[in-house]
């Protein structure tokens, strides 16, 4: 810097001396230059002294060249005109015309140097203006396109340190850093400090981004390794609304949270000392969030969530209402105490519906980068007609409660120990051996067995129009796998229960079998006198399906040379049902099951 200032400052002195003696232009060539960081082609440095300028003749200098950093391959063309002052002293001088260019940038830019010097010693002044430059790089990761911005940077030497100071004016212009994208201006920093051997201390940054928020901040950063040493900032108001998709959607992508509606306010206070976070508060007022797709929302979500590396902090969170895979969620208040990397709370209940989910002894600790926890869950009871009704399923009677010993959580994956047993159709469904596998992410998977016991048929067949059976039905659903919801693979059994009791089966529901299995049995019915029955007596009957590539192997209680049974019938009137489709495509079988509790199964008659 000291090098180049009284080069100019040579040249201005020059310049006056030989314009008195009728010298008109002075050129200086060098055909290369080699540095330790980089090389220079073609340096031209051009002083011309009849450049006329408000009715007199001011000198002008033009530096020109091609430059290369050691690291890099191409060359930037280099150009930069000024006005030189009329003393050598370098009070203030223009240059107007500036340009760095290269196969991925093109940046015309002005420079005013309003001083160099203040009592003879080093004291910078200059405002560095872009006009519609553009950049990019070859990964593709950083662009702009039309960005027009001011810097002001003031620079001077205090013994072996440098006193800065910039303000830095984002006017206009696209920018994408991955994986930020700005689509306009009107953004504001500004900053001062100390910059001394390897180290940058920042003693005041203000950054204001346009329609989000403003941030506070002081700190320190080590320049070799670009590491931030020290930090303390205070965000008091970010407006969630501009702030979630500029700055934090970007980072939420193969999240839960990546596509949603966000509004309400945020504040937040951070501390780094010595390169390690030691205290943030993160607190939100009124804030409303919804997933586009529907699977959650929390609405009037306030939160108090401080946290201390020191000292245990105690963390608040409550909604007025919101819902979860469309099961509406009623005023929550959740307290926890939070103790550097662990999290623990007594008790968490969340209404739901007409009941609650009951949460007790969580735990949960983030060891190397991972999070892990447990809880105990009990599932107060809740009505099955609004469940249905609130998922869109066939309206179901009763109510459904459930209780888990243990639910744990390790590493992106859920297990339970014990079982998960609901109370539905005045029987029960008991759950074993679930595991999932990103439950909140974009493609969560779900394993485990479920076994059916004594479901009363009668509201069975009722909720699904699927005309009348009396009877008990028991289920196995083995190696049950879900992706993302959607059934891959299972081993399923569903059979009437052992012992005795009333076993009807009504003409619609042989019908509605038949359509599930083959056409046969509602063809015989409507072929006979057995057409003239309403509903007729069975001993047994059973359906299975193992699912795998998509496909359904079926089968019944008992295999034919043709076939399976079904329905086995006994007494009289009796009916048996058949089977004859083996192998069935997965999405036709859950369209047949459609058309059947749609009312819109037809037998057909041959």
């Amino acid at each position: 810097m000291n090098y180049f200032i009284r080069i100019v400052s040579f040249l201005c002195g020059v310049s006056y001396s030989v314009a008195v003696h009728a010298v008109s232009e002075i050129s200086i060539r060098a055909a290369s230059i080699t540095h330790s960081q980089g090389d220079a082609q073609n340096v031209v440095l051009h002083l011309n002294f009849d450049q006329p300028k408000f009715n007199k003749s001011t000198p002008t200098l033009t530096l020109s060249s091609a430059l290369k950093q050691k690291s890099t391959k191409d060359w930037t063309q280099f150009k930069l005109k000024c006005d030189l002052p009329e003393n050598t002293s370098l009070g203030e001088f223009n240059c107007a015309d500036g340009l760095l260019k290269n196969a991925q940038a093109n940046i015309p830019f002005s420079l005013e140097i309003n001083r160099l010097f203040n009592q003879g010693v080093l004291d910078v002044h200059a405002t560095l203006q872009l006009r519609n430059a553009s950049l990019s790089d070859e990964a593709g990761l950083h662009a702009a396109e039309n960005l027009n911005g001011k810097i002001d940077v003031s620079l001077r030497q205090e013994g072996r340190a440098w006193a800065w100071q910039t303000a830095l004016d984002w006017q206009s212009g696209e920018v994408f850093w991955q994986p930020f994208y700005v689509a306009n201006g009107g953004h504001q920093l500004s900053a001062s400090g100390t910059l001394e051997d390897d180290l940058l201390n920042i003693k005041s940054a203000h950054l204001k981004i346009k329609n989000v928020g403003e941030l506070d901040a002081d700190g320190r950063v080590r320049l070799s390794d670009t590491k931030l040493m020290d930090l303390n900032a205070n965000l008091p108001s970010l407006d969630l609304s501009t702030a979630y998709p500029l700055l934090f959607k970007p980072f939420l992508e193969k999240t839960a949270f990546n596509n949603a509606d966000v509004a309400g306010n945020a504040a937040l206070m951070l501390q780094v000392k010595n390169a390690e976070l030691k205290a943030f508060e993160l607190r939100l007022k009124d804030v409303d969030i919804a997933d586009k797709n529907q699977k959650f929302a929390f609405y009037k979500l306030n939160a108090k969530l401080p946290w201390s590396y020191d000292t245990p902090k105690s963390v608040s969170m409550s909604y007025e209402n919101g819902n979860l895979l469309n099961l509406p969620l009623g005023k929550t208040n959740i307290q926890a105490e939070v103790n550097r990397f662990s999290l623990t709370s007594p008790n968490i209940r969340l209404p739901i519906l007409d009941g609650a989910l009951n949460l007790s002894d969580i735990a949960a600790a983030r060891i190397g980068g991972q999070w892990y926890w447990h809880l105990s869950a009990k599932l107060e009871p809740i009505s099955m007609a609004d469940f249905s009704a609130q998922l869109k399923l066939p309206r179901m009677l009763g109510k459904v409660s459930a209780e888990i010993p243990l639910v744990t959580y390790s590493g992106g994956t859920l297990t339970t120990d014990g079982s998960v047993v609901l109370n539905v159709f005045n029987g029960t469904a008991t759950v074993t051996q679930l595991v999932m596998h990103s439950p909140m992410g974009i493609a969560p998977k779900l394993n485990a067995d479920i076994a059916l016991r004594n479901l009363d048929l009668g509201d069975l067949t009722r909720t699904f129009s699927f005309g009348a059976i009396e009877g008990k039905l028991d289920g196995d659903i083995e190696d049950l796998e879900l992706q993302s919801w959607k059934p891959v693979r299972f081993d399923a059994v569903m059979q009437s229960s052992p012992g005795k009791y009333p076993k009807k089966i009504s003409q619609r529901a042989v019908e509605n079998i038949s359509a599930l299995g083959g056409g046969g049995a509602a063809a015989a019915v409507q072929r006979s006198f057995l057409r003239f029955f309403e509903q007729f007596n069975y001993g047994k009957m059973g359906l299975s399906c193992r699912l795998r590539n998509d496909i359904c192997q079926m089968g019944g209680i008992e295999s034919t040379p043709h076939g399976y049974v079904i329905v086995k019938g006994s007494g009289i009137p009796a009916i048996t049902v058949m089977g004859y489709n083996q192998t069935v495509g997965w999405s036709e079988l859950l369209e047949r099951v459609k058309r059947v509790t749609d009312g819109n199964s037809r037998a057909i008659v041959k």
